[in-house]
C-alpha cells in the first residue's frame, strides 16, 4: 500500500472525485459527473473553510480514493470537538487492496492531530458491506440518524 499518496484534493481532482461518488447504486441517481459546475462551487467553499478537509489518495498520478473530513467544535461532551467522515469512496479498480482502511486510518489520525475527541460517520442504511467495514475498524453503530431534504 505504500504506493498511495494521500493529499489535499485540488480542483483538478474534481472529475475523478465526482466519478467515484457516482460509481454505485446510490451515487448513480444523485451525482452528475457530466456537469462539474456545482462541484466546483462546492469545492471553492470547502477550500476556503479551515474545518473542511477534502482529500484524495493518488496512485501513479491518478486519484483512486477520496473522503471529506469535517471538524465541528461543540458544547456537548464537555466542549468536545468532533470530526465527521463523509463521502468515502475507493475507485472500483482499487477495492480490496486496503485503501479504504488506509483512508479511514488517515482520517482518525488527522482528527486526533486536529484536537478532536470523537470521530463519527454516517452510512446509508442500504450499504451493509460498508457497515461491516466500519465496524471492523472500530466504529460502533450507536445512533439512529435522520435526514430531511430541504429542496
Amino acid at each position: 500500500m505504500s504506493d498511495y499518496e494521500i493529499r489535499p484534493a485540488t480542483e483538478d481532482d474534481l472529475p475523478a472525485i465526482v466519478a467515484m461518488l457516482a460509481d454505485d447504486h446510490l451515487g448513480a441517481t444523485r451525482e452528475s459527473p457530466d456537469d462539474l459546475t456545482p462541484y466546483r462551487t462546492a469545492y471553492e467553499r470547502l477550500a476556503q473553510d479551515p474545518n473542511q478537509h477534502l482529500i484524495v489518495a493518488v496512485r501513479e498520478g491518478r486519484p483512486v480514493g477520496t473522503l471529506q473530513l469535517t471538524v465541528v467544535p461543540g458544547l456537548s461532551r464537555r466542549g468536545a470537538t468532533r470530526s465527521i467522515i463523509e463521502g468515502v469512496r475507493v475507485h472500483s479498480d482499487e477495492r480490496g487492496n486496503g485503501l479504504g482502511t488506509r483512508l479511514i486510518d488517515w482520517a482518525v489520525e488527522e482528527s486526533r492531530a486536529l484536537g478532536c475527541q470523537l470521530v463519527q460517520l454516517t452510512s446509508d442504511a442500504t450499504r451493509v458491506d460498508a457497515h461491516r467495514f466500519y465496524e471492523r475498524l472500530g466504529f460502533e453503530a450507536s445512533h439512529l440518524g435522520f435526514k430531511r431534504p430541504l429542496s
